[in-house]
């Protein structure tokens, strides 16, 4: 009851009825007196006369002028008015609750409601609005843009494509900037070639070459070992072949010639094995016999020169090299230059299956290798735009590609550069004009001297490595997106597992027209191991960011035009049938899924419960390992911690989503606390206990190095056939570290302190 004037004698009275089964409430109110309750106990008649005896007390108490009473029916409808919307209001907070589970258990399910800070658009509609903006018709004007004869990493065609992304993203919109860094590469020499001389035959001079190849000279008797794997060198010890102080030729393919060369190195370092010879021939690629390619043999990514420490112009290091870097010559020579030396070689028939009619080669068989590659220091820009999110603008999604190349570049630079600007196009526009709000951030990333190893996204890792591991919470790359068109393939975390299978679905889904026929072809799809020459493992291995990296490519996931003269946009449509821009549009459509499914829900779409099972699969392997070699083990050395340290991570696994099961999407906050505990999972899974500077790639799981589980694996292996550097002691620490690091990441992923769950 609300009092007048201080009278009690009159007062207003609310009857508010809500309708739960329809979408309006009904409001009654009902201005009254006391005079009018003693009615309804003393009857019509006594009514009647009652109320003739006060009208002329209430006519001179009300005053009931015109004024008056307009006063009063204005009160009345402004009162009916504000009953209403209270009573709508509550309807609709009734059937807005949902709660986290609703956005993060059931992957298979879109959010019907938004609730938070931000009016967020229902997942549907973002998913609708994006393929309206992304279409084939948008990719050969970009195409024609962001071509380039040559666009080496640090030249002036390099920079003058940086400018013309960073003007792309000040036209969106978008708040731009660079990041500076001053590397150290290897080029070719200055005489524009290196010198391979066969069987004192005239000088082959190839243009092309292999960065950060030790220099040199050197004469040694030809072996052709095909693609340098360890199952190749194993036949040609099988047929009782002098390895020692031989030149070995070696197929490109397969494995990149970062690891053929630096298997080499680690293989026969008690040898005196000095050179390589890379190579492709025609009978496996389709290219010219004069075709020149260049690659890279380092081992690892970034600046070689400052291993583990960003390349800033202000950072004065004592001299260091990578210990990636390799110690033997390496250089790559033509297929032509490979069938005339092939064609000599004398020696024993090569293995059934490595294909060709030729020799492996004899000690006559002498060939001296000249390589004077030069250090040069480059000044880089890596280009970066960022759409600000509404609620954790903190947390942010990168989505990069490398702008650089050797060459033309087109599939290895060109295309990526298109997909990102055109992707920044498409949300950006979506925010300002459609009413988008992105939850959380989006960075995009244009990457300088990607050629020479991801050198301009491993730099900005390492120079911001502090901050990126607490708010990015994940990379999409976009290098070498398409390469072919019958397969479709990804490499990423197993964090984004879930996430990239509903994404497939749901691009088929959103396919329409001519975009439809290679999505369709591309079916086949199927994930691959995240290997180091791929742009997105420094992410993943050495920042534990979960990372993404797809392509369609075709049967052979090799693409031999890359590093050479001939990637270029008419090749790339030989490969593809002509369908360069409608598959750039698929392959825009998926990033752009991930990426805005990853901003736009309450939480992260991010499985944890993947590294569950990938723990215990590792953990039962090693135990099988371990039962083997029990008796060369301590005694006291047991599976008993290693067993609880998985138990750990599946039981906090676990917890968390009991708790996203149990909490309320309208408490941002507890959204937020939630969402790190699962982007800390990947950052726990680098081993705490060895430099970044000596084991760069510290993932226990995704990386390499003695720390990591595969390590102990081999370890064990070792152990078993006897093998002289093999070390029970050692094992043992090794064994106890990773225990520990898996043991620590279930402790992160607990929460608080006294959640956690510690037997050890």
């Amino acid at each position: 009851n609300h009092q007048f004037n201080g009278e009690p004698h009159s007062y207003t009275r609310f009857n508010l009825t809500q309708n739960m089964e329809g979408d309006n409430s009904q409001v009654e109110m009902k201005l009254s007196s006391d005079m009018d309750e003693e009615v309804g106990e003393n009857g019509v008649g006594d009514n009647r006369n009652h109320n003739s005896n006060r009208k002329p007390y209430v006519a001179q108490k009300l005053g009931r002028t015109p004024k008056n009473l307009f006063f009063m029916a204005a009160a009345t409808l402004l009162i009916f008015i504000i009953g209403y919307l209270i009573g709508y209001l509550v309807h609709r907070k009734k059937d807005l609750a949902p709660t986290c589970a609703a956005s993060v258990v059931r992957f298979d399910e879109a959010v019907a409601h938004e609730t938070g800070a931000a009016p967020l658009m229902d997942w549907n509609d973002v998913k609708k609005l994006l393929a309206q903006k992304v279409t084939a018709a948008n990719f050969e004007p970009l195409f024609r843009e962001f071509s380039s004869a040559n666009h080496r990493a640090g030249s002036p065609d390099d920079d003058a494509l940086a400018n013309k992304v960073i003007k792309k993203f000040k036209e969106y919109g978008m708040k731009s900037w660079t990041d500076e860094h001053f590397v150290k590469v290897q080029d070719c020499p200055a005489s524009g070639s290196n010198r391979v001389v066969f069987k004192n035959g005239s000088a082959m001079r190839p243009e092309g070459f292999l960065s950060y190849s030790a220099t040199g000279e050197v004469t040694g008797a030809a072996l052709y070992a095909y693609y340098g794997q360890d199952s190749d060198l194993m036949l040609l010890r099988d047929k009782s072949i002098n390895l020692t102080g031989r030149v070995m030729l070696v197929r490109a393919g397969r494995i990149s010639l970062a690891e053929k060369v630096g298997g080499f190195g680690k293989k026969f370092n008690r040898t005196n094995i000095t050179v390589n010879v890379l190579f492709l021939t025609p009978s496996n690629f389709a290219v010219s016999n004069n075709n020149n390619f260049h690659d890279l043999v380092h081992m690892g990514s970034g600046d070689p020169y400052t291993p583990g420490f960003p390349s800033f112009n202000h950072t004065q290091f004592p001299p260091v090299q990578s210990s990636g870097l390799p110690k033997i010559l390496a250089q790559t020579i033509t297929a032509g230059m490979a069938i005339g030396i092939l064609r000599q070689l004398g020696g024993q028939d090569v293995p059934t299956g490595w294909g060709g009619l030729h020799k492996l080669g004899e000690e006559s068989d002498l060939i001296t290798v000249e390589v004077n590659n030069i250090l040069t220091e480059k000044k880089i820009n890596n280009v970066f735009g960022v759409i600000k999110g509404f609620v954790d603008a903190d947390r942010y999604v990168v989505i990069g590609a490398q702008r650089d190349a050797w060459g033309p570049g087109f599939a290895a630079s060109t295309v990526g550069t298109s997909v990102l600007v055109e992707l920044a196009r498409s949300i950006s526009d979506m925010v300002k004009n459609d009413g988008f709000k992105p939850r959380r951030s989006i960075v995009f990333a244009s990457w300088s001297a990607g050629e020479y190893g991801s050198v301009g996204a491993t730099e900005w890792l390492e120079g911001y490595v502090s901050s990126l591991s607490m708010k990015a919470f994940s990379y999409i790359n976009l290098d070498g997106v398409i390469t072919g068109q019958k397969r479709f393939k990804v490499a990423a975390s197993p964090l984004m597992h879930s996430l990239i299978a509903s994404t497939l679905n749901e691009v088929k889904s959103t396919a329409v027209g001519t975009a439809k026929a290679p999505f369709y072809m591309c079916l086949l799809s199927r994930l691959v191991p995240m290997k180091l020459d791929n742009a997105a493992y420094p992410f993943l291995a050495f920042s534990g960011i979960p990372s993404v990296s797809f392509g369609f490519t075709s049967d052979n996931p090799y693409y031999p035009l890359f590093g050479t003269k001939l990637d270029t946009w008419e090749k790339l449509n030989l490969a593809t049938g002509s369908q360069v821009p409608q598959l750039a549009e698929m392959a825009t459509r998926f990033a752009g899924h991930m990426a805005l499914r990853l901003v736009h829900d309450h939480l992260l779409r991010m499985d944890v419960m993947k590294y569950d099972k990938i723990i215990r699969l590792r953990v039962a392997q090693i135990n099988m390992k371990v039962n083997a070699v029990q008796r060369l083990l301590p005694k006291d050395l047991t599976m008993q911690w290693l067993f609880s340290a998985s138990g750990s991570y599946s039981r906090a696994s676990r917890n968390l989503v009991a708790d996203i099961q149990n909490s309320d999407l309208e408490d941002i906050e507890m959204c937020r606390i939630i969402n790190d505990r699962i982007m800390a999972v990947e950052r726990n899974l680098l081993s705490p206990f060895v430099s970044p500077r000596e084991n760069p790639f510290r993932h226990i799981l995704a990386g390499s190095g003695s720390h990591s589980v595969a390590a102990l694996s081999d370890h064990l292996e070792a152990l078993r056939i006897d093998n002289p550097e093999a070390d029970a002691d050692l094992f043992r620490n090794q064994f106890a570290l990773a225990t520990w690091t898996i043991q620590g990441c279930a402790n992160s992923l607990a929460g608080d302190v006294w959640s956690l769950d510690n037997e050890i």
